[in-house]
């Protein structure tokens, strides 16, 4: 008979969950005894990196990935990196260690009370199973809830679970699948196609689900297909459409009253893998102009519940994009050129101007590069240099929590081992995730940092602005020179001045990780 311990590993193995990113502690360690030598396991110095890590590389390889956590505490750790992974709607299966059977009721030391309910309402699943023998099933459970859902699970095992002897039936997990098809049924795909197509100027938004899902170059054919203009959806996360192509008008600004003026004029507007919407600031005003009908396409039946004007289906992005491609006229001119990037502005002083360093980036290093960013006071700069025309090419903090960037960068890079990824990590948020800086110099991860140093949050400084608070404490950060830093965790590092030396550095191809500081003048988000 086989014990409860055997038996999952088996079953993770059979998934593919094999790499596991983790920062363990003593409720943890009899989960992986006799860890099978296919298993690789990612340390992280704190759950937060060991989160964001996890979300990259489950973001670039497309499936899920086990996160082991230490209790309540590793758990609550890693909250708010969890909270960009619900954002993205990646599938990461959170395993937690729990005291002994025995030792819960009585709340000895590192039991964690009431475990399921600790990461609710984050997580779309969690559970502490009822007995040893339900460990195999729950866990199974975990890792299909995750992929049906597309949201982290969570699931806590008292750790004397593990040694304990799997039952007759729990072999039946390891044979198991469980799979989704969401294509609309005939009446429904009847409709939208007759709706799409009697719209005389319909516009497209597109949500950072269709890039998740590799439906990058599907989504250009179809808007040239349309031929009318195209959006990214509010708060994005990662980049569905080419950022020069002629048809694309950039991100919607995250506000009601703007999102309604930026529709002006259409008639239908098609929504494709993202929530309506995910506004930020608050700006009011009609939802969309008047005559202007708006019809929603997602997998995420949350999202479809919760917007507050439109139409909904809930379905597969993928599969609708395939009915309108197969069943529309072109109504568009032929493809034009895409849009030159303009000239990158300067700054006074010894500083670089973001831009500089973003077209540095753009001309030095591969097409096909992936860039994880986490540097929000220089978004406006960003898109302005960047020409991103490839599939998975950009990650941004879904939530917005900082900590993301920097960990997921890595994770990202371990993911793609054979493409080009850059973190693009300002001075203000490279410290919440600092120290997967020491978990990319273990693997030798081939990964380049380019830390932006403005001394300040710029983002808070600009909202500052905005609210009409504009001395507010607590907002510049001077004295960090992240050089120093990266070395003691054992990453290479340099501190280049002028826009000539960063494009030398750029130009050269290390196989291990790199840390590029440049000191940048502050920008504002938009």
């Amino acid at each position: 008979m086989s014990t409860v311990r055997r038996l999952c590993h088996d079953f993770l193995e059979r998934q593919g969950l094999t790499t596991v990113f983790g920062n363990p502690g003593s409720n943890e360690l009899p989960f992986l005894a006799d860890l099978p030598d296919g298993f690789r396991y990612v340390l992280g110095l704190h759950e937060g990196a060991v989160v964001g890590m996890a979300d990259g590389y489950a973001q670039a390889s497309g499936r899920p990935v086990l996160v082991n956590l230490h209790a309540a505490s590793g758990s609550g750790n890693a909250m708010g990196a969890l909270t960009n992974a619900v954002a993205s709607r990646t599938p990461l299966v959170v395993l937690a260690g729990q005291q002994v059977r025995p030792a819960i009721g009585p709340e000895a030391n590192l039991a964690s009370v009431d475990a399921q309910t600790l990461m609710k309402p984050l997580v779309g699943w969690a559970a502490e199973p009822a007995c040893a023998e339900d460990v195999p099933r729950a866990l199974a459970q975990a890792v299909f809830e995750a992929r049906l859902q597309q949201r982290p699970t969570y699931l806590s095992v008292p750790y004397d679970d593990w040694s304990a002897e799997a039952d007759d039936n729990a072999p039946a997990v390891l044979d198991r699948r469980v799979e989704r098809a969401s294509v609309p049924g005939g009446e429904q795909a009847r409709a939208l196609v007759e709706r799409v197509a009697a719209a005389r100027r319909p516009a497209l938004v597109l949500g950072g689900d269709i890039d998740s899902a590799g439906l990058f170059d599907d989504a250009v054919r179809l808007a040239e297909l349309l031929g009318g203009p195209v959006w990214a959806a509010p708060s994005l996360f990662r980049l569905p459409f080419p950022n020069r192509h002629p048809q694309f008008r950039g991100v919607l600004p995250a506000g009601i009253a703007p999102v309604s003026r930026a529709f002006e004029g259409h008639d239908l507007v098609l929504v494709l893998g993202a929530p309506v919407f995910r506004y930020h600031e608050y700006l009011p005003g009609r939802y969309l102009p008047e005559g202007t009908r708006l019809v929603q396409v997602t997998e995420d039946a949350s999202a479809a519940a919760r917007a507050p004007m439109g139409e909904a289906l809930v379905a597969d992005p993928g599969a609708v994009i395939d009915l309108l491609l197969r069943s529309l006229d072109a109504r568009g001119e032929p493809a034009r050129p895409y849009r030159p990037a303009p000239e990158p502005l300067t700054a006074d002083g010894p500083s670089l101007h973001p831009e500089q360093v973003f077209a540095a980036l753009r001309d030095e290093l591969p097409e096909d590069t992936a860039y994880v960013v986490e540097s929000t006071s220089t978004n406006s700069a960003w898109w302005r240099q960047m020409d991103l025309r490839h599939q998975g090419s950009y990650y941004f903090p879904a939530a917005g929590g900082l900590g993301f960037g920097l960990p997921g960068a890595v994770g990202v890079a371990m993911a793609q081992p054979g493409r080009p990824v850059v973190g693009v990590i300002g001075d203000g948020s490279a410290n919440y995730g600092i120290t997967a800086l020491w978990t990319a110099a273990q693997h030798r991860v081939p990964l380049t940092i380019v830390l932006l140093r403005n001394g300040t949050y710029g983002a808070l400084r600009w909202f500052g602005g905005l609210l009409g608070v504009p001395d507010a404490p607590g907002l510049d950060i001077p004295g960090l020179d992240f050089t120093r830093v990266a070395e003691g965790y054992g990453v290479r590092a340099r501190h280049v001045g002028g826009v000539e030396e960063l494009r030398a550095v750029l130009a050269e191809r290390p196989d291990h990780p790199r840390l590029i500081q440049v000191d940048t003048a502050l920008t504002t988000p938009s």
